[in-house]
C-alpha cells in the first residue's frame, strides 16, 4: 500500500489552495511527515515546504429502520496538508 491514498478535492481545500497554496491528501495511517513529503515530491515533481498531519477518529452512527436500530462506525483516517513553494502547482485534472 502506498503512502498517498488519494487527494482531497473539496470546496474547503480548493479555497486553501487558492489562498495559501496548500493541498490535502488522504494518507496511510502509519506514514510520517518525512515519508509524505518525499512521496508528494516524487509523484508530482514539486517542492514541498511544510507538511501538517491530522488523525481523524471514526464516529459512531446509528439509524432507525423498520427492523430496529442499526449501529455502525465511520472509518478512521489520516489527512495531510501539504504546503508547496511559491509558483508550484499540482493539477489533479490533467489525466482526465
Amino acid at each position: 500500500m502506498g503512502i498517498i491514498i488519494k487527494p482531497i478535492v473539496t470546496e474547503k481545500m480548493t479555497v486553501l489552495t487558492e489562498k495559501r497554496n496548500v493541498y490535502g491528501f488522504r494518507v496511510s495511517p502509519d506514514a510520517n511527515k518525512i515519508q509524505i513529503k518525499k512521496a508528494v515530491e516524487d509523484l508530482y515533481s514539486v517542492t514541498v515546504l511544510d507538511v501538517n498531519t491530522i488523525n481523524y477518529s471514526g464516529k459512531r452512527k446509528s439509524r432507525y429502520t423498520k427492523t430496529g436500530i442499526i449501529a455502525g462506525k465511520t472509518a478512521s483516517y489520516k489527512k495531510a496538508l501539504v504546503t508547496l513553494a511559491d509558483g508550484e502547482v499540482i493539477d489533479f485534472y490533467s489525466n482526465i
